[in-house]
């Protein structure tokens, strides 16, 4: 008795002494918040000119006297920056800009980072003459140079009581990183200013939808289109046929390339709703002392997440047409996307990747009263088939069972030794082929193969990063970019009650193995400031200064994603309601049903252009033969192989997620790897039966 009455005593003096530090840690916490709005009471919105902070920051820039590269750690936390994969450099990704809101203050950014994706290293680029601060602004890569454009963006003071939106259009060299300020040749119009905008390139134009303008009164959503001649150097308009029908305004949209021009989905919009007073909504009213207002309607902005589907169709004018001849230009509604996530989502980004988009995140809102929203949020990966108009979603596959004995056999062999082997093994495959198909020199499109084992060699060796089997936290608003067949995802955004959480971590997806997600670097959140209300509100809570990893767990639960996102088979989501707005559903198209060659279950890119290659060259010259009637004598054996490889490239990724169904399917009733015998020789055969073992 008397120990367990020590024992008590003592976890009492534990107890006051937890509580004491809370109490004291709260009061430091006050003091920060007080301590900064002191600090911040002269750069009061009203009082601050964003003309002359920008200006401020462009005298900076020009003390800088030549473009310098400097090694650095990862990008602080920001939301609504750009990421793209280096189109000049296939080992590099480029971030630029972005916003970080830590609950009191805004800070805007103007930083170009580059990362080194083999070398797991980051730089900093620094110029005398680069975009000024911002964030909600869009960029792409050009379709027939190697250059990035910029338009657009959005400022704001600390306070984000002013807001300035750019309309400025900025050219970057990848290569030297150098920014150009365009200025067209000709006195024609320009797109006005905006931020939450999108740009797609298609041949030598530069397409510019969308956004929203934000005066910090009134928030004005766009639906206007233009194009960038980056021959001709000139803005313009298209003429639309106004018997056509056009998207509506919006913003945070999906805007990808096609062959015949571009595909829009999705976006997010406020729009006017009458609101009749309800009995829910006059006792809101009543709580906030306002009157009751009997049955009138008002008019409110409602949020709408967008879900329909768009075609932009653009034809080129003529060869012969004078060269400042303007495109023909024409929207065309597309029919509702197969299987597309549901329920639908805010602030769910997408990549483009060998034409499907790589969709991740989103939020979801649940507007229950005029005083608090909720909000699911979610880490799902899917991918959207353009051509085909369907979404499938992606799992992550966990490492088979005897994959550790593999790995320690592998680990044995150093670098160099495996890619040897490998290449001896192609140049083998390609002996053969050559010699069947009666060909003398090695063509380009194996290249292609040959360089993923080739750069194995040049690879760096560093520690291995972590690896999980679930997607990141959910979030919204992240930013994506695919490199090499891998998806980064960079950031994002996540809210608990009223503090929003900026992530500042960086994480791959490896597209073709979907073996885990790899974390290329991972920092803790940073504190929530907020405002005096909010600790006010705050201080009676128990759970103000919860650990982030409680949280996480917390939320994890409650929006059902707290067990790894690891499926076995394949899962195929709701389909939402068909709105009155949308005309009908897609009918799916299987891309195994053609009659094209397509790879088979577990069957790399490599093997499948190894045993389908003759039939796809074929394919190639039919096509040569009926566009000119001649048998293949505009291009080159080369070029008809590099041709044929292309196309099998494409087929491959179509395929993609079928087979993986198919393979989950295998995997899941105890089949392994599926091999044909017929295609293989004496000595793979006998090879084979080893294997099995």
């Amino acid at each position: 008795m008397a120990k367990d009455k020590k024992a008590k005593t003592g976890d009492k003096k534990a107890a006051k002494a937890a509580k004491a530090a809370k109490q004291e840690k709260k009061a430091g916490k006050k003091e920060k918040k007080q301590t900064l709005k002191t600090k911040d009471e002269d750069s009061d919105a009203e009082s601050i000119d964003l003309d002359d902070v920008l200006a401020q920051y462009a005298k900076e820039q020009e003390q800088y006297h030549a473009i310098t590269e400097i090694a650095c750690e990862p990008p602080s936390p920001r939301t609504s920056g750009t990421m793209v994969a280096n189109p000049a450099n296939e080992n590099e990704l480029l971030l630029y800009g972005g916003e970080y809101f830590n609950g009191a203050l805004a800070k805007f950014y103007a930083d170009l980072f580059v990362y080194n994706i083999k070398q797991d290293s980051w730089k900093k680029i620094t110029s005398p003459n680069s975009p000024l601060p911002r964030s909600g602004h869009a960029w792409c890569r050009a379709a027939n140079t190697k250059d990035i454009y910029l338009f657009g963006g959005e400022f704001s003071s600390p306070k984000q009581g002013t807001f300035y939106h750019y309309n400025d259009f900025w050219r970057l060299d990848p290569t030297n990183r150098e920014w150009t300020r365009v200025e067209g040749k000709s006195k024609a119009a320009a797109p006005p200013a905006r931020s939450g905008h999108r740009m797609v390139a298609f041949k030598q134009y530069i397409v510019l939808f969308g956004g929203f303008q934000d005066t910090s009164v009134t928030t004005k959503y766009l639906n206007d289109l233009w194009i960038y001649d980056c021959v001709n150097f000139a803005w313009h308009t298209p003429k639309l046929q106004s018997a056509r029908a056009a998207p509506d305004p919006r913003s945070s949209f999906t805007f990808l390339p096609h062959d015949q021009g571009a595909v829009l989905y999705g976006g997010y919009s406020r729009v006017k709703t009458s609101v009749g007073a309800n009995k829910q909504q006059q006792q809101a009213r009543g709580k906030k002392g306002g009157g009751g207002g009997g049955g009138a309607s008002r008019v409110v902005l409602k949020p709408k997440v967008h879900e329909d589907t768009w075609f932009l169709r653009i034809t080129p004018p003529a060869s012969d047409a004078p060269s400042t001849t303007l495109p023909t230009v024409s929207w065309e509604r597309r029919k509702r996307p197969a299987n597309p996530p549901n329920p639908p989502r805010a602030g769910a980004t997408m990549a483009f990747h060998k034409g499907r988009g790589i969709l991740f995140g989103g939020v979801h809102d649940v507007e229950e009263s005029e005083e608090g929203i909720d909000s699911e949020f979610f880490n799902q990966l899917f991918v959207w088939n353009i051509e085909r108009n369907r979404y499938m979603p992606l799992t992550l596959r966990r490492p088979k069972a005897n994959a550790g004995k593999k790995a320690a056999q592998q680990s044995n062999m150093n670098r160099r030794g495996r890619a040897q082997a490998d290449e001896e093994e192609l140049l083998a495959n390609l002996k053969a082929l050559e010699e069947k198909a009666g060909g003398s020199t090695l063509d380009e499109s194996f290249e292609l193969i040959r360089k993923e084992d080739g750069e194995e060699e040049k690879e760096v060796e560093r520690p291995e990063k972590p690896r999980l089997y679930e997607f990141p936290h959910p979030r919204f608003n992240a930013t994506l970019a695919v490199q090499a067949d891998t998806l980064y995802i960079y950031g994002g955004t996540f809210e608990k009650g009223d503090r929003e959480f900026t992530f500042d971590e960086l994480w791959s997806v490896n597209l073709n193995h979907l073996d885990g997600v790899q974390e290329i670097f991972k920092r803790d959140l940073e504190d929530w400031l907020g405002s005096d209300e909010e600790a006010d509100s705050e201080d009676g809570e128990d759970d103000e200064d919860e650990d982030w990893s409680e949280v996480e767990d917390e939320d994890a639960e409650k929006s059902g994603l707290a067990s790894p996102v690891v499926s076995t088979a394949p899962t195929t989501p709701l389909t939402a309601p068909v709105a009155e707005e949308d005309i009908g559903t897609t009918e799916e198209i299987s891309a195994l049903t053609d009659t094209l060659p397509h790879p088979r279950p577990f069957e790399s890119l490599r093997d499948f252009y190894a045993r389908t290659s003759e039939q796809w060259q074929g394919i190639v010259v039919e096509e040569i033969i009926a566009k000119t009637g001649a048998k293949g004598t505009e291009k080159s054996p080369k070029e008809i192989k590099k041709a044929a490889f292309e196309q099998a490239e494409e087929k491959w990724w179509d395929c993609r997620e079928e087979i993986r169904a198919l393979e989950d399917e295998q995997e899941a009733a105890g089949i392994g790897e599926v091999v044909s015998l017929a295609d293989k020789s004496d000595g793979a055969g006998a090879g084979m039966v080893g294997r099995r073992r």
